[in-house]
């Protein structure tokens, strides 16, 4: 079974900066793209940041020019560097290892961590 651990989260002002990092069991390469997604109360879960295996990116509307994905191959994690926090950034963040076998898709989730930015 793969494992997905995030790391990171806290309690930060606003416009301070967080770094959350993602480690798999196995290699990240294994996995077509990474992503972080995040869930605020009462909301529906939505998309951070993704990377695929060919570098390309991709972001939510509402952290672009924020927030950075990025990929540390020599400590085999999925980083996310967060800056100029909003307390509307106060959510669950959630780290997604995405896979394609035999056409077929598939993902895991870590189990979150939390992100509180104070006004």
């Amino acid at each position: 079974q793969v494992q997905v651990v995030e790391s990171g989260g806290g309690l930060v002002q606003a416009g301070g900066s967080l770094r959350l990092s993602c480690a798999v069991s196995g290699s990240i390469f294994a996995f077509n793209t990474m992503a972080w997604y995040r869930q605020a109360p009462g909301k529906e879960r939505e998309l951070v940041a993704a990377i695929t295996n060919g570098g390309y990116t991709d972001y939510g509307d509402s952290v672009k020019g924020r927030f950075t994905i990025f990929r540390d191959s020599a400590n085999n994690t999925v980083n996310l560097h967060m800056n100029s926090l909003k307390p509307e950034d106060t959510a669950v963040y959630y780290c997604n290892a995405g896979y394609v076998i035999g056409g077929r898709r598939g993902s895991y989730w870590g189990q979150g961590t939390q992100v509180t930015v104070s006004s």
